[in-house]
């Protein structure tokens, strides 16, 4: 039983905060019909003794509305359950008057006490109101005590709704105008302005409103720090604020301002863009965004950065560096402390100290900044004690997420301040993604993947996946984004690189052959109309999509074909960015024969979780850093252009949410595969003698084939191989019937013509050789287009150019000029 308990609590913790504030709704109506049942109903028994002692026990006469306000707060907290503040305040309003109402009922009855008579105690104040009435009545007397408690109900209601004492004609003047039928001129605010909390505890009034044209502070939107926005500048990390939670160090001082300023009307934000039309039958929705759930409120203090900024004074002071705290920005799963340093004082005196900053606030992930990016402090970031979960749905209703309409914009996080943070991939334009196992890798690719779900049509972007896991992706199989079935083979996974080569060669002929230097300029003017087929050509010219390639896992890539695939990454990476290729890889094994110098060179757009040891934060980052992450979707990300990375906290999103919006897309279209991505496999039957030397012998017999020379010291030169293998090689092409017999030093007779080399090397791959052509060599295979949209029914694009049949015919009919000869 004690194991069940502990089981049930601990699956608890991880239970979605929706749930549990449902969980506090129910709880709520339960009690409400219980103690409705006895003191509505008159519930007889010993149960409903206890339950009218308790009822009646603490707030007396007020027992029998109680079911009410249960009622009440639990209707709100079904319906609000995102307004955690609201309700807080609501709550501290329904104790501020009952508490003055108890303790009003209690004086009226004479001040009866629990000693003396419990029943009488329960038929007045309660105990609540003995409380409050019976000290004030001794020490102040019934006229003094009534008129505190009066104020204390008035309070209560002012804070219960939400109404300032400055706000009270306003609202007066409205009710009375509303009683009359006349309309409300004036909106009064619903609620208080909300005061910034400084680092030091000081409470500030919010910053003054700004010139005409500006946005007020508390409605400032969201920026996202970093230069991987097209339209945004760098930003200072002061200045970074999300619109819905105040910060609380820069404010500016109060100043005077005018006496009726009354806001210009705003307008919502629209929900979302334009659909597209994938046909002229079909229209695409994109999910709505209730189909991500909402996340906690963001905290931004909480007593344990009070205790640990005393323990950072105390650390300073005992070891006699003149520096001061001078504020901290609390993130959801880190608070960076800002220390200003004093004339003369050394960084190092800060840094030498990390063990020890580490000691006192008892954490062993302490991470120091000298300094803070565009700020003149040293930043010592230190883990919460009470972590926040970043919902992706919050990032996505974000909005620096919605003042971007781009397809390749995905949900990243928040930073260290607090601040949503999303990155388009169309900027990075390839990202490394690395970390340890559990680090929160897999998380992150589940919200790009979503993202772009929630984001953009099959029109805008194509996926290809690759996941040799086999586990990680299986998800997603079936979305009409995918241009092919998720693929789980690392060597079919090579073949697919290769094809994305061929088809960035592709898109760059019709860029070249149209006048245009990037595919966003090729898809404007093939919808305006300015890009047509050539004269003759029966083409149909659409839109390219955007592809990404997302590779779950690199290491096993590397392992099966690395030659290939760093081949192959090489060139998408260092020319796809204007055909519209975009490459993310992931892996959990950042070692240097796996992120290679190539891939990193080519690769400039990094986002490393925690790492098991220094080395590897270095290839990932090539910087210390990563190794001091505490997990879970702790990330430092370093977009291209940025000098120094950022500590974010990775956006999650539970798959009952990823299962919602692929059954919505699921639903919308079907996936049309392009079948010319993976190659078809074909049987091979190699003999048990060739093994693994199938490649030296075949480059042995194109060797000797070609030169006509069967030498075995010529096959240790240029193949680079011992006289062993050498001869051994030899010794196979002779079972072959490719040289001859040894005739002692002589060189050996090759018996194979240049012309039958194809055959034989196919002979040699346990192939069909290739039926003869008579009317010369096959034609050049190159982009050929036969008139269909590619991205739209899967018909392969390059597939070689149709040939007329009586092209070789003989006009007059007669018989072939190739047979005269009589070969």
């Amino acid at each position: 039983m004690g194991g069940t308990a502990r089981s049930v609590g601990s699956g608890a913790k991880g239970l979605d905060p929706v749930h549990r504030r449902d969980g506090l709704a129910f709880l709520l109506l339960a009690v409400a019909i219980v103690v409705a049942l006895r003191e509505w109903f008159a519930l007889s028994g010993t149960a409903g003794d206890v339950i009218h002692h308790v009822a009646a026990g603490v707030v007396g006469l007020l027992g029998v509305f109680l079911p009410v306000v249960l009622v009440a707060m639990a209707v709100r907290l079904m319906r609000h359950p995102e307004r955690t503040q609201a309700n807080a305040r609501v709550s501290i309003g329904i104790a501020g008057v009952t508490g003055a109402a108890t303790g009003l009922i209690h004086i009226a009855s004479g001040l009866p006490s629990p000693s003396d008579d419990f029943a009488a105690v329960e038929s007045a104040g309660g105990l609540l109101g003995w409380l409050l009435g019976t000290p004030l009545t001794v020490l102040l007397s019934p006229w003094g005590a009534v008129p505190l408690l009066v104020l204390l109900a008035v309070f209560g209601l002012l804070v219960l709704s939400a109404t300032p004492v400055s706000a009270v004609p306003g609202r007066l003047r409205s009710a009375r105008g509303w009683l009359l039928g006349r309309p409300r001129d004036v909106a009064v605010d619903d609620a208080p302005t909300a005061e910034l909390v400084a680092a030091d505890g000081t409470h500030r009034p919010p910053a003054p409103r700004r010139r005409r044209g500006k946005p007020r502070a508390e409605e400032a939107p969201e920026v996202v720090p970093g230069a991987y926005q097209a339209d945004e500048a760098f930003a200072r990390p002061d200045e970074r604020a999300p619109a819905d939670e105040p910060r609380g160090a820069d404010t500016a001082p109060a100043e005077p301002e005018p006496a009726e300023l009354t806001a210009p009307p705003t307008q919502p934000l629209p929900s979302r863009a334009e659909q597209l039309e994938l046909a002229p039958d079909v229209i695409y929705t994109l999910p709505a965004d209730d189909v991500l759930i909402k996340g906690a409120p963001h905290k931004v203090r909480s007593a344990v950065n009070d205790r640990v900024v005393e323990s950072l004074t105390q650390v300073l002071t005992e070891f006699s560096v003149d520096a001061t705290v001078t504020g901290f920005s609390r993130g959801p799963t880190v608070t960076r402390y800002e220390l200003e340093l004093g004339p003369g004082v050394k960084v190092e005196r800060i840094t030498a100290l990390s063990r020890n900053i580490a000691y006192a606030v008892a954490s062993a992930d302490v991470r120091i900044l000298s300094p803070i990016p565009g700020k003149s402090a040293i930043g010592v970031e230190i883990p919460n004690a009470d972590r926040e979960t970043v919902a992706l749905g919050d990032v996505l209703r974000s909005s620096v997420a919605r003042r971007s309409e781009h397809p390749l914009v995905v949900g990243v996080g928040k930073d260290v301040e607090g601040g949503y943070v999303v990155a388009n991939l169309a900027k990075m334009p390839h990202l490394l993604v690395a970390g340890a196992t559990g680090a929160g890798k897999s998380s992150f690719v589940n919200s790009m993947i979503t993202s772009i779900m929630m984001r953009s049509t099959p029109e805008e972007v194509r996926m290809i996946l690759v996941d040799p896991k086999r586990v990680e992706l299986t998800i997603y199989e079936g979305i009409p984004h995918l241009i092919t079935p998720i693929i789980t083979s690392p060597k079919k996974a090579a073949e697919a690189l290769e094809w994305v080569v061929r088809e960035m060669d592709a898109r760059y002929d019709d860029l070249s052959a149209f006048g245009y230097k990037h595919i966003d300029d090729f898809n404007t003017g093939v919808r305006s109309g300015k890009v047509k087929p050539l004269p003759g050509s029966e083409r149909k010219i659409a839109p390219y999509p955007y592809l990404l390639v997302i590779v779950d896992e690199l290491a096993d890539l590397m392992m099966v074909a690395p030659r290939d695939v760093e081949a192959s990454i090489q060139r998408i990476t260092q020319l796809a960015r204007a055909a519209g290729i975009h490459l993310v890889l992931a892996t959990q094994r950042p070692s240097v024969d796996v992120v290679t110098g190539l891939i990193k060179a080519n690769v400039p757009s990094r986002l490393a979780f925690a790492t098991s040891s220094l080395a590897d934060s270095r290839v990932v980052l090539d910087q210390p850093g990563a190794e001091k992450l505490i997990g879970q979707g702790d990330a430092l990300f370093l977009p291209m252009g940025s000098s120094k990375p950022m500590r974010v906290q990775g956006a999650w999103v539970t798959e009952s949410e990823i299962h919602a919006v692929v059954d919505h897309v699921k639903t919308q279209l079907r996936p049309t595969y392009r079948e010319d991505v993976i190659a078809p496999v074909v049987k091979k039957q190699v003999d048990e003698d060739i093994g693994d030397d199938l490649d030296l012998l075949l480059q042995a017999a194109e060797l000797v084939v070609t030169t006509q020379f069967g030498s075995t010291s010529m096959l240790q030169r240029k193949l680079r191989v011992g006289f062993a293998k050498a001869g051994r090689l030899m010794d196979l092409l002779e079972s072959r019937e490719v040289v001859g017999p040894s005739e002692g030093s002589k060189a050996r007779e090759v018996l194979v013509q240049p012309d039958d080399l194809p055959a034989t090397l196919a002979l040699l791959r346990g192939e069909e050789p290739p039926p003869e052509d008579d009317d010369g060599p096959a034609a050049e295979v190159g982009p050929a287009h036969d008139g269909a949209d590619r991205y739209a029914d899967g018909v392969a694009g390059h597939g070689p150019a149709a040939v007329a049949e009586d092209f070789y015919d003989d006009v007059d009919g007669g018989e072939d000029a190739w047979e005269l000869t009589g070969r």
